[in-house]
Formats: C-alpha cells, sequence, structure tokens
C-alpha cells in the first residue's frame, strides 16, 4: 500500500525512516514513501516489543509496519497516524555520508542517497509527465515513433565533437543527434516522426546546462511550406506539455520549488538575430564585436530572459536569420539566409530548429563548402531519390527540467550526470 493512498482501518505500508522521535513514554517516528509521508506513534507501555525495535534503528532505515491507521488531527501530516501492532526493519542504514548541505559534487558521488530528497523524485516525476505530454501531442498529430541507432559510423555529423569508440576492426561514433536518421525516415516516406533517446557530445564545456550525455526529443515532419510550420509545431506542442504539467503537478512544483508553472500564450514571440542584438544595445548598454553578431553569445541569450518579458510578456523567444557560417550545411537558405531558428526559454537555448535542404545539388554543395562532402557520403544517398520539404527540431529533456524548476544547474536535472570529469556511479 502507497502512503497516500492510506485511509482509516488496518494497514501494512512500507517506507524509509525519515524521522524518529524517542521520548520517555512515546515514540513518533516519520516514515516515507515516493507517494508521500506518515506518522506511527507508539505508546511504549502498550507495544514494548515495537519501541525496543525503535530504539534501535537509523534514519534511512526501510522499515515494514502493520497496524491501524487512525484519524488524530493534531498530527500535521495528513490529520492521520498509525498505531503500529508489529514493525519489522527490513534493511538498517548506516549514517549517511552526505545531506542536503552537501555541495553537488559529494551528492553526486552518492547519488542514490541524493535523489531520496522529496524535491529530486518530483523532478523525475514532473520529467516523466513532461515527456508523456510530448508523445501525447505527437501521437495525435499522427507521429511515428522511431529509436535510432546510437553508434554511427562518421564523426562530422555536426559541428560538436564526438566520442570515437572501438566497433572491432575499426572504429565507430557516439551520436551526438538522430539528425541523419531522423531525415532517412523523410526519405523513407515516414512524413512525422519522433524520437526519445541518449544523446552524446564529446565537449569539454564546465557550464550549468551542459553535459557529455542527456536524453533528447527530436521530431521530424514533412510536406511543410517553410521553418515557419517548424516554430508553429513546436510552441504549440510545448503549451500542451506545459498545460499537462500544471495540471498534474503544478501545486507540488510551488509547493516544492516556489515556482508558477505558466502555459505560453500562442504564438510565441519571434525576432531576427540583428533585432535582438540591437534591442540589447539600447535597454542594456550590451555590445558585441561585429564579428560575433552571427551568433547569439551567452551573455546575449540570458538577456533574452528579460528581453522577452519586457517586450512581449512572455518566457519563449524565437530567434531567427544566424548567419549560415554559424548553422550546420544541411540547413535550408534563402538568400543566403538560414531558413530556422533557436528558442530561448527564460535566457536558456532549448533548441535549434530548420526546415532542412531536401534538394540534393544543392545539399551537396553545402556539405562540400563545410569540408564535409566525403563525410556525409552515406547521408547525401539519401536525397537522390526524392524527399519532400521537411524540417524539425530537438530538445533536451534534462535542460528543459532544468529550466522550468529553476534547478541551479543540469547535474540536479539528470538522474545520473555525465560531465567531462564525472564517469561514476
Amino acid at each position: 500500500m502507497r502512503i497516500a493512498d492510506i485511509k482509516e482501518g488496518p494497514v501494512e505500508v512500507q517506507g524509509w525512516i525519515e524521522n524518529l522521535r524517542d521520548k520517555k513514554n512515546m515514540q513518533f517516528v516519520v516514515i516515507r514513501d515516493l507517494s508521500g509521508k506518515i506518522q506511527i506513534t507508539v505508546v511504549k507501555s502498550e507495544t514494548p516489543e515495537v519501541a525496543e525495535i525503535f530504539s534501535h534503528a537509523t534514519l534511512e532505515s526501510t522499515i515494514k509496519v502493520i497496524g491501524k491507521a487512525v484519524k488524530n488531527d493534531y498530527v500535521k501530516l495528513g490529520g492521520i497516524e498509525i498505531i503500529p501492532e508489529s514493525v519489522e526493519i527490513t534493511s538498517k542504514a548506516e549514517a549517511l555520508p552526505i545531506g542536503p548541505e552537501s555541495f553537488i559534487d559529494q551528492r553526486l558521488d552518492y547519488r542514490w542517497l541524493d535523489l531520496r530528497q522529496v524535491k529530486n523524485q518530483l523532478i523525475f516525476q514532473v520529467q516523466t509527465v513532461m515527456a508523456a505530454a510530448l508523445r501525447e501531442f505527437l501521437l495525435e498529430r499522427h507521429f511515428i515513433e522511431i529509436h535510432t541507432p546510437k553508434l554511427i559510423p562518421t564523426a562530422s555529423e555536426s559541428g560538436s565533437e564526438v566520442f570515437e569508440v572501438k566497433y572491432f576492426d575499426r572504429k565507430a561514433y557516439l551520436a551526438q543527434s538522430p539528425q541523419f536518421y531522423k531525415q532517412m525516415a523523410m526519405a523513407a516516406g515516414f512524413e512525422r516522426i519522433f524520437e526519445c533517446g541518449p544523446v552524446f557530445r564529446a565537449e569539454k564545456s564546465h557550464t550549468k546546462k551542459h553535459a557529455t550525455e542527456f536524453t533528447g526529443f527530436d521530431l521530424e515532419f514533412s510536406f511543410i511550406n517553410s521553418f515557419e510550420d517548424v516554430m508553429k509545431m513546436e510552441e504549440e506542442m510545448l503549451a500542451h506539455m506545459l498545460k499537462r504539467i500544471k495540471e498534474r503537478c503544478g501545486e507540488k512544483i510551488k509547493e516544492v520549488f516556489g515556482i508558477d508553472v505558466v502555459v505560453p500564450s500562442l504564438p510565441f514571440p519571434k525576432m531576427k538575430l540583428a533585432d535582438v542584438y540591437s534591442e540589447l544595445e539600447n535597454r542594456y548598454g550590451f555590445k558585441v564585436d561585429e564579428s560575433e553578431k552571427g551568433d547569439l553569445t551567452t551573455e546575449a541569450e540570458r538577456l533574452c530572459e528579460n528581453l522577452a518579458k519586457e517586450m512581449f510578456g512572455h518566457e519563449f523567444l524565437f530567434i531567427t536569420d544566424y548567419s549560415f557560417e554559424k548553422r550546420a550545411f544541411y540547413h535550408m537558405r534563402k538568400d543566403g539566409v538560414p531558413q530556422g531558428y533557436d528558442l530561448i526559454w527564460k535566457g536558456v537555448e532549448i533548441t535549434t530548429g530548420a526546415q532542412r535542404e531536401h534538394r540534393y545539388e544543392v545539399l551537396k554543395a553545402q556539405a562540400e563548402e563545410k569540408g564535409l562532402a566525403k563525410d556525409v557520403e552515406f547521408y547525401l544517398e539519401f536525397f537522390k531519390y526524392g524527399v519532400p520539404p521537411h524540417g524539425g527540431f530537438g530538445l533536451g529533456l534534462d535542460r528543459m527540467i532544468m529550466v522550468l524548476l529553476g534547478v541551479p544547474t543540469i547535474k540536479e536535472a539528470e538522474f545520473l550526470f555525465r560531465g567531462p570529469d564525472r564517469l561514476n556511479p
């Protein structure tokens, strides 16, 4: 039986000992499971054998309790307490090596203990709703879920570094995106696909938002007219996702993190990159060198949180018209301008999306321009036999959770963080 389901009457429940007060005549024990907490009240004179067990119990030990749940208006935890008939210590805990106040890297060494915190468990309950809502939205729109290989034959999938692995008698690489295979699905006539799976980035970045392995949520769809169709799909999907999270977890998020989940209005505001830099300079005195204005700098990205709020009263901001030098070779261009965007949420980039170049000769020329034609020969083969206009984007679930809940670093948003200096536990 889950603690949250306990009502008056006979009860058998298991959980962790979170708190234990051993008084002269009474014992008050708080136990918890994933669903909640409840108090066990022991009158020593009535059940001395139970009192003896609790007198030697340690915090975070697991127990099984058989007894009776009764109402007690003085009990803060739901107004119900358990009067135990028997107790069994199912696993005795040693003294804990960390606490909630420990530094994050210390807590990561004992991640299985750190995850017992209510706020950490809520993170993954919210992530479950997030992924389910994204799937729900896409399945209602006739998308197909696929699972692409994470071992790939070439290293030049995008501008990011990749991890090299030994693959029998030759080299292989861990995929830093399912991009090529998403587009293969477009060539296969799948028309609308998505994937949720691991992504690997061999970047020695030590920022709050980077990890060498994370969970990506990617989609691609065909027969579009422009990249604005991709933006529309994303904004509607994210609004649906946040609506579901607010419905199912909003009160708990407010209680634990002090954050109101905002369901955004549609459409999301959008600006050209040059206009973003102009506004950042006019409003905040923020300037960058002309050589940096083809892309969004980290500080400019951060300032976009205030910019979106002040100009549009919105948490999200689409930014378009990046320099083609800063975009992947497979992004379609119009008059030399990549037909894509970044999406900024609360000052953090969560998406790069675009219409893809589907015309073989143009795509081949753009790959050659970047010096990648040889490396992506297998990919270019997809486009020789008729591929519809298409586009898509990718999201990092861990980064979105970090932004949504305001946790300080992606290390706390991932079940087990992987970074340049961490490969354990």
